[in-house]
Order: C-alpha cells, then structure tokens, then sequence
C-alpha cells in the first residue's frame, strides 16, 4: 500500500493571533513526531510538499464576492461589509496572509485527491485540512476555505462517489451544507450535540432534503460521552452507512477535540478510543482522503495524528516518545513523553442519560434513515 504525507513549513508564516485557540505550530510539532519515529522515510511513503490553490479551485464551492473579500483581508485589511462575511475579531480574525494560508490548505487537500483518485497511492494524509465550517459565503468556526468541500467536488467532478466521515467534536457543518440535496455524497458526522456546543446543527433528524434525503447521517453526542459509548456508536452506524452507499473513496475529517482534556469541547474520549475508530474507517475505506481538523490541546494532536499516520501505515509504535521529539517539544513548551499515556481518568459526570441518548440516536438512525439509503 502506498501513502502520501503533504506537509510544508511554509504554514509557519501564518498565525491566527497569539490569543486565538488554533495554532499553527500544532502542525509543526505533528510532523516532527512522525518524522522523529521514522514514518516518513518508510519505502511505502511519498512525501509531498504543500502547493498552493488556484482561485479557480476555490470557486467550485465559494461565492466570488467572499473571495474578493479574502484577498482584501490578505493584506490585513478588511471591506466595509467584511462582518457579513464572518469575518473580524473573533472566531475568523483578519491576519497578514490569511488568504494565502487558506490557499495553502485547500492545495494540499486536492494533491491528497489527486495522489489517492489518480491510483497513484491507496491513502494520503493532509493534516492541515479539514476546515469544514466554512460556508459558500461566510468564514465560520476558524475556517475561511472549505476544503474538504472543494476536495470532494473535485472527486464529483472525476465521476466518484464519496463517502465523508467527520470525527471532529464539532458539527461538519459546512460540508453538510454543501451535499445537502444530493445522493452523491453520503456525509456522516460524529460531534457533540448542537444543544451545548457550536455551531449548534447536527440533530439527528438533519438527514438531507430532495435528492439527498438519507445522505445526511449525524450522530451528535451528550457532553462527557466517553470511548465505550462513541465507539459503540460508530460500529452500530458508520460501517453499515458505508456498505449501504459502497462509495468509491472516503473522505475523513480527523478532529481530536474530542478528547477529554481538550479546552473547548465537552466529550470525554481518550486516545484509545480514537484509535479504535481510526483503525475502523482504514478497514470499510476502500480508499482513503484524510484530513485534520479540530484539536486545541497541542500536544493532543501531534500524538494523535501521529498514531493515525502509523496506522494508514501499518506500523505498531513504542508507547515512548522517541528522545528528539521530547527535546524539541520541550523547548516548545510541551512535556509529553508517551504516544498514548493514561488519559482516561474517572470521571463523575459520566451518566446513566450518556448511553441512553446515544442509543436512542442509533435506534432512529437504523430505522429511518437507513432504509433511505437502502431503497435509492
């Protein structure tokens, strides 16, 4: 099997504000750690430097008006009607740049389309990606540039059927939006509920409309829903949604703000757990376009999508942080020094409602939705 990793330090000029909760330098650290263990140099890996988008690429999903605005916002500067577009301080800051970094993200998701469609490789890996708030006209949720929406168009286009799996806590949103009305994607979404999280969507009941009636499926969560219940709900959904619609790829959005420690999100996974799926969705993806996404503990997502590299890869990883990394991440501020580690303590707002919210969820979906699925 061969992968491809796209990667370039070049997403170091860019920075959302040292305030603001996403951080660039996550990146960094994520490919050090892969690096470090020597998952790049392995003979079934091709390493692909990042290139930038066209502005062609871009107006397959985002309106050309928004795009005006984002290259006015490029230069640190917005329009008199910018607020309108989400943009301005906040959760989508205007910074130097902030146009070609989005540029930079969406290249790197159609080079991981390309290398998997073309059959030059089976899976590709752009951990920059995975911006799925972002909707045709407005920046939303620290995303300016949908690019897994703009990947999956890509794929439309090559005459593909696309399954999208979405693990972030966070609702996907914008790539929702996007195939809403259609039977050619199948986007599947595992967050925390809208009742306590942004951007508030993602009910169950969200299946798609026209066409894309029973293309929609959501699983959204209570807060503190912990590996045992998430896992469960994914193997009672996710592989039969799959086997129902046999796409031809899968595109996934890999967010680790799940995890139990993240600052901003209210479930309770751990990092086997997410592990657990991540070796699942390799299993039922008969190709696989894979993204970042979500993850405001740093140190969380550098372990975490190293593991995810290691596991597209095949290769069983020390539990011990490889001594160079621990040097460098610690000059950095981080102190991790296990891959894994114990990151499921006990918690006491675990509750009995947990399970059984999930459960009705899971109850509904098989007996509606599915049979949508199933009957076009």
């Amino acid at each position: 099997m061969k992968t491809g990793f796209i990667y370039t330090d070049a997403y170091f000029d860019y920075d959302y504000g040292p305030t603001h909760p996403l951080k660039i330098i996550r990146l960094k650290l994520t490919y050090e750690l892969i690096r470090a263990y020597g998952l790049l140099s392995l003979p079934s890996v091709q390493f692909i430097i990042t290139r930038r988008a066209e502005e062609e690429d871009l107006v397959t999903f985002h309106s050309k008006e928004y795009l005006t605005h984002l290259r006015q916002a490029n230069e640190d500067d917005v329009m008199g009607n910018a607020y309108a577009f989400g943009l301005g301080p906040g959760d989508n800051p205007v910074f130097p740049g902030l146009y070609n970094w989005s540029l930079l993200v969406t290249g790197a998701t159609l080079q991981a389309v390309d290398f998997v469609a073309s059959g030059e490789g089976e899976i590709a890996f752009n951990i920059a990606g995975g911006l799925h708030h972002a909707m045709a006209s407005r920046a939303s949720g620290f995303c300016y540039v949908n690019d897994p929406v703009i990947g999956i168009k890509k794929l439309l286009n090559e005459g593909m059927r696309v399954a999208y799996i979405d693990l972030d806590a966070h609702h996907g949103d914008g790539v929702q939006a996007a195939f809403y009305r259609t039977s050619r994607v199948l986007t599947l979404s595992l967050h925390e509920s809208g009742d306590s999280l942004f951007p508030g969507s993602g009910f169950e009941y969200e299946i798609g409309e026209g066409e894309g009636e029973g293309y929609s499926v959501n699983i959204p969560f209570h807060p503190y829903t912990d590996d045992d219940t998430y896992v469960w709900a994914f193997e009672e959904i996710v592989p039969e949604f799959i086997h129902a619609f046999q796409p031809d790829i899968v595109v996934s959005q890999l967010g680790v703000d799940t995890f139990h420690n993240d600052p901003l999100t209210n479930l309770h996974l751990s990092i086997h757990g997410y592990e657990k799926v991540i070796r699942r969705i390799k299993e039922i993806a008969p190709r696989w376009v894979a993204l970042g996404g979500g993850g405001y503990d740093v140190s969380n997502v550098a372990r975490a999508w190293t593991l995810v590299w290691a596991v597209m890869n095949g290769v069983e990883l020390s539990n011990v942080l490889p001594e160079t990394y621990v040097k460098k991440a610690a000059q950095l501020g981080f102190y991790e020094k296990e891959l894994r580690g114990d990151v499921r303590p006990f918690s006491p707002h675990v509750r009995k409602d947990v399970r059984i919210e999930a459960e009705r969820v899971v109850s509904y979906l098989k007996k509606t939705v599915l049979p949508k699925l199933k009957e076009r």
